[in-house]
């Protein structure tokens, strides 16, 4: 018995007992293979954005089919409203709508879409956006230059996907206290 208590016989056969406790472990505990993508109400940010920016306030009339809300946070810094939503699209990309009143209002798009350089545009739903790509991000953002606001969509979805997502946004009803 003590040859199993010293030595490298010992050290072998203990090592032997705690994996064969941690695959038992592993055997019984359960495991679960679906996917989990926490899931946020977006629609208390709308309610306030709609009462308290000073702008018309841009939001999904409805969500693409299979997409997820996973962030929405509405911040009022230096006198500016912003609103960002997030999203896993059905392809699991990261898709983002955002929106401001900061000014420079060609700033807040260069810094969502990590860079000023417009490579195009394209007519979704009878309006045209700007296209901006970041190709070392693997970033494409979608840019309206509006009058009282700016709106950004971007992530690294593919244009499908973003142009969904821009065709989606419907202006919201501003609610007046």
């Amino acid at each position: 018995m003590e040859r199993f208590t010293q030595g490298f016989y010992g050290y072998a056969v203990a090592m032997l007992v705690c994996l064969a406790g941690v695959g038992v472990f592993l055997l019984v505990t359960p495991q679960s293979r679906t996917e989990h993508i926490p899931k946020v109400d977006f629609s208390f940010d709308v309610a306030n954005m709609r009462r308290d920016a000073p702008y018309q306030v841009w939001s999904p009339d409805q969500v693409p089919a299979g997409w997820i809300p996973t962030s929405s946070r509405m911040t009022k810094e230096k006198g500016a409203v912003t609103w960002r939503l997030g999203f896993a699209t059905a392809k699991r990309s990261h898709a983002m709508l955002a929106q401001s009143d900061e000014r420079p209002a060609a700033e807040f798009a260069n810094r969502l879409a990590n860079t000023g350089e417009v490579t195009g545009s394209v007519q979704i739903g009878g309006v045209t956006w700007e296209q901006r790509v970041r190709k070392d991000k693997n970033q494409r953002s979608l840019v309206r230059l509006l009058p009282d606001a700016t709106v950004v969509v971007t992530g690294t979805a593919q244009w499908d996907e973003l142009s969904a997502l821009a065709g989606s946004i419907k202006q919201q009803t501003r609610v007046t206290s």
